[in-house]
Order: C-alpha cells, then sequence, then structure tokens
C-alpha cells in the first residue's frame, strides 16, 4: 500500500512541476518579446513651433535631434535651446508611458516594475522580496 501512496504522490508531484515549469516557459516567452519590444521603441515628438523633432527610445535615451533651417533665421539660442529642452522632455515622458503601458501587458497589474516605472520608487522593485524575506519596514 506505501509504495501505492509514494507513486501517487510522485505522480502529483511531477504533474506540479509540469504546471509551474510551464508557466516558467511562459513567462520566459513573454520577456523574451517584452525585450525585443521595448528595443524597437522610438517616440518622436515635434516642438509647437515645428522646428525641433527629438527621436529617444524607451529610457528616454536622445536617439536623434533634427532641426528646421529656419531655427537659424531667429538667431536666439536660449530660446532655441527651451525647445529643444521642452522637446526632449516631452519625448521622454511619452517613452515612458509607452514603456510602462508594454511592461504592464506581460506583467502583473499592480506588480513591481509598473510601479517602479510609474513612480520611480525603488521599493516598489523590492516590495514583493521584502514581504516574502519578511524585512518589510515601516508601516504594515
Amino acid at each position: 500500500m506505501s509504495e501505492r501512496v509514494d507513486r501517487d504522490a510522485n505522480r502529483e508531484l511531477r504533474a506540479r512541476f509540469d504546471d509551474v515549469y510551464g508557466q516558467y516557459q511562459q513567462l520566459r516567452s513573454n520577456l523574451d518579446e517584452l525585450r525585443a519590444r521595448l528595443a524597437a521603441v522610438r517616440v518622436t515628438r515635434r516642438s509647437a513651433d515645428g522646428q525641433v523633432t527629438v527621436t529617444v527610445g524607451a529610457r528616454g535615451e536622445l536617439v536623434a535631434i533634427e532641426l528646421d533651417p529656419a531655427v537659424y533665421q531667429d538667431r536666439d539660442a536660449e530660446a532655441l535651446s527651451r525647445r529643444i529642452t521642452e522637446t526632449v522632455r516631452a519625448a521622454t515622458t511619452a517613452a515612458g508611458d509607452a514603456t510602462r503601458d508594454l511592461v504592464a501587458e506581460h506583467v502583473p497589474a499592480g506588480s513591481g516594475p509598473v510601479e517602479f516605472l510609474r513612480t520611480g520608487d525603488f521599493g516598489a522593485l523590492l516590495g514583493r522580496a521584502e514581504a516574502v524575506l519578511g524585512r518589510r519596514e515601516g508601516p504594515a
């Protein structure tokens, strides 16, 4: 009888392992897809006057700046600098939104990575690990 119980328990453990491993493979596949999609993100924004066009990547890294030749007629370096800065900020904000939306498609809602991308709070990334380890400090 004991041998039968052991075989049944082993069969159940094997089935559970196969299920968990299948979930891992799906998650891994999703993360590979996410990585590829994030690498392809390009966000372009144009200044209100159309003279400055900025393209950034998923992390807001500057990919390209295009200046319309009309910017050289104005000769106001400070105004041009402001337009470039404002356009880069707009593109970076939009890239952050696009990145957060892509990540949200691949991880559970309210998870640490999504919260980190939304708030910039590193605690969001560590919260689950700290809770599991019983090291969460402060108010519950």
